[in-house]
């Protein structure tokens, strides 16, 4: 099955929108390896994002990512990549999410993201007296660039975890058998 699908899916989106859930089951149906792009700046940096952001910065944090895209980007084999939601933020990396492979932006309302977020306390950005206000403004500001980098755009809020991967190999084998 991983024959038809010849390159790596890269999914982006804003943070709750299911990147590494839709990941891990699109890795299991396809026999991809699933990298997650948070979890690769962790290995790299030693310590938790919460904790780079705290003692680095957030922009330290930006150029751990970028670097961590161009090595995944360097890696032989086919992957299932999630990346985090705030990874279009440079232009740099929005070029390497392109060249990475077939990007889905996953797409959920804002009442859905305060839902999946509100207990985490992995989520800096958020860290704010008004996350929702917060979320409106970072989801104004990434979804041009979310649009500018993204092969499929797929709202998700009313599909369940299967749905959503059946529709990103679906649309991802028809890109590459079209020539799209």
């Amino acid at each position: 099955m991983s024959t038809e699908i010849p390159k790596n899916i890269v999914l982006v989106g804003f943070m709750g929108c299911g990147k590494s859930t839709i990941a891990r089951r699109l890795g299991k149906m396809l026999g991809y390896e699933v990298l997650d792009v948070d979890t690769e700046i962790e290995s790299k940096a030693g310590m938790p994002i919460t904790r780079i952001f705290e003692t680095r910065g957030e922009d330290y944090f930006r150029q751990l990512e970028a670097a961590v895209l161009q090595e995944i980007g360097a890696r032989p084999g086919r992957f299932i990549i999630a990346t985090g939601g705030g990874v279009i933020g440079r232009k740099r990396n929005r070029g390497l999410v392109k060249q990475l492979g077939y990007v889905v932006w996953l797409q959920v309302s804002r009442e859905t993201i305060l839902e999946r977020t509100r207990r985490s306390r992995d989520r800096p950005l958020l860290e704010t007296d008004d996350p929702a206000a917060r979320i409106d403004a970072l989801l104004a500001e990434r979804a041009p660039l979310y649009r500018e980098v993204a092969d499929l755009e797929l709202d998700t809020s009313e599909l369940d975890a299967e749905e959503i991967a059946c529709g990103i190999l679906e649309s991802a084998r028809y890109h590459f058998t079209s020539g799209a």
